[in-house]
């Protein structure tokens, strides 16, 4: 199928020929419009336009809340109009990753697609399947013309990748279905009953500055090469943390010779694995002779540590093109690379009722040291608010140990199982008539927003489904066709069983 999208904004016609021939053709052509229209964080109003658009030429409601969420309204039906309602739910925004060298601007130019034995891929950006095809599906649910199904409400949530600001300003009563199908997880052949909760920790200090020394040689340091991934969902896998590997790295350094430090960087949110990190440092020239073979080392080190997970791993060091310029204390250098090299990071708990599932975790996402103003940022996730409140605490008491300013900031609740689910078992039933065995049951370790749709709608009976998409939050996300055909399908199903289905005087 061919689509083309006329943008005033962006000033371009985009033709997407990559998904020419992909079935079903409705969801395949709402996720091309999806692909062509830049949609970060924060930045998700031209899109959010385009669907109040297309919504109202279908004689779709279409409506927007104080919090910038777009609400789609279809009635049931025919035959169907008085069915209960049920609310589909996704969110607009995607995570912005590009490969080292990739240039690629997030907030103008479409993202770049191939399909690839059997994979819708962006090869060096992430493709936003997450939450693309969620959105995609529900859109194409509303358009469908031979689909019974009851009311339809699909709400589309902003910010969700960056603070879920959208679910977390939907107001009590926005929301009339009693039932909601979340359609954000990424592993076909699952119903995901519960999700972690979430919070930030966030960590500042204002470092000292000094001169760096006549003699000095500037030099840049970087790890790339990592894997990354989703901070929730692939953090059980040990993948290399790339600020983590620069801190120890120049810790040990700096236990050998006498290293000034300029600037930092590593990665770029705070839910993503960290897969690159540099540092530009100030080093004696003749330190800067014997560095070839301890970065060797350090790399070889890495390799062997790393071999089954991020075997691809980098380290390199050149001389930077800076002649003068001031570095932080030294007092304040050991602080920092310090407190990097021991906090907490990655799995800390795993559960006791869901066996290979991560109970609590954290994630150093985000660091930056600038003209002495150092900033780091961790996600902390646990199945359990009460962990993540813990583990959480425990990254602001280290913070201090070392005199940073640390802080809590965007908690959001975990989304509770509930295994007796009226929805559950509609869901099952259909699944089970349509591949001869039930669903796997699961809960994940991600911030679904049905726990915060929850706090504010408690009477939603909610589930969540996908296809299986690979590398979310990282350059190289897939998306599997096939998955995508089985779950549209899925979709269809349910809606038409609960269409059909003789509800109880409470859900009338």
């Amino acid at each position: 199928m061919q689509v083309c999208i006329w943008s005033i904004k962006w000033g371009m016609v985009k033709t997407m020929n990559d998904f020419e021939g992909l079935q079903p053709s409705l969801v395949w052509g709402h996720f091309a419009t999806l692909c062509n229209i830049p949609r970060p964080s924060y930045k998700e109003q031209a899109l959010r336009e385009h669907l109040w658009d297309w919504a109202r030429a279908r004689e779709i409601g279409a409506e927007v809340d104080a919090a910038g969420n777009l609400i789609l309204k279809k009635p049931g039906s025919k035959g169907y109009e008085n069915a209960p309602g049920v609310i589909l739910q996704g969110h607009l925004d995607m995570v912005c990753q590009a490969n080292a060298g990739t240039v690629h601007d997030f907030e103008r130019d479409p993202i770049q697609t191939v399909v690839h034995d059997g994979w819708v891929v962006a090869e060096n950006t992430t493709l936003g399947a997450d939450n693309g095809v969620g959105v995609a599906l529900a859109l194409a649910a509303l358009e469908a013309r031979d689909l019974r199904h009851p009311p339809l409400e699909v709400l589309l949530t902003v910010n969700e990748e960056c603070g879920m600001d959208g679910a977390r300003g939907l107001q009590p009563g926005t929301l009339l279905g009693k039932t909601l199908i979340n359609l954000d997880t990424e592993e076909w052949g699952h119903f995901y009953l519960g999700c972690a909760g979430g919070v930030d920790v966030e960590v500042r200090h204002a470092c000292a500055m000094e001169v760096v020394p006549p003699g000095y040689v500037m030099m840049r340091f970087e790890v790339s090469g990592l894997r990354g991934g989703h901070s929730g969902i692939d953090i059980h896998l040990g993948r290399g943390n790339a600020i983590k590997l620069l801190a120890e790295a120049l810790r040990d350094l700096a236990a050998h010779t006498d290293v000034r430090l300029l600037t930092m960087q590593g990665g770029s949110a705070r839910n993503a694995i960290p897969r690159e990190a540099v540092a530009v440092c100030a080093l004696r020239a003749d330190a800067v002779t014997q560095l070839d073979p301890w970065v060797m080392h350090r790399l070889e080190n890495w390799r062997r540590r790393f071999s089954d997970v991020d075997s691809g791993v980098m380290f390199r060091c050149r001389m930077e093109n800076v002649h003068e310029g001031q570095a932080v204390t030294v007092k304040d250098r050991d602080v920092m690379l310090a407190f990097l090299d021991t906090c907490t990071n990655g799995v800390t708990l795993l559960s006791e009722d869901f066996t290979g599932v991560t109970d609590t975790s954290s994630n150093l996402g985000v660091v930056q040291l600038q003209e002495g103003s150092f900033s780091a940022t961790f996600k902390v996730r646990s199945l359990r608010d009460a962990e993540a409140g813990i583990l959480a605490e425990k990254l602001v008491a280290h913070a201090g140990v070392y005199a940073l300013k640390a802080w809590k900031d965007g908690a959001y609740p975990g989304w509770t199982p509930n295994p007796y689910s009226g929805l559950l078992a509609l869901c099952q039933q259909v699944y089970t008539g349509q591949y001869g065995k039930p669903a796997s049951l699961q809960v994940i370790h991600a911030g679904l927003e049905c726990g915060l749709l929850a706090a504010s709608h408690p009477h939603l009976d909610m589930i969540s489904f996908g296809p299986d998409i690979r590398g979310a939050h990282a350059p190289g996300e897939k998306v599997e066709v096939a998955s995508v055909a089985r779950c549209w399908t899925l979709l269809c199903a349910v809606l038409d069983a609960l269409a059909v289905r003789e509800v109880s005087p409470d859900e009338a």
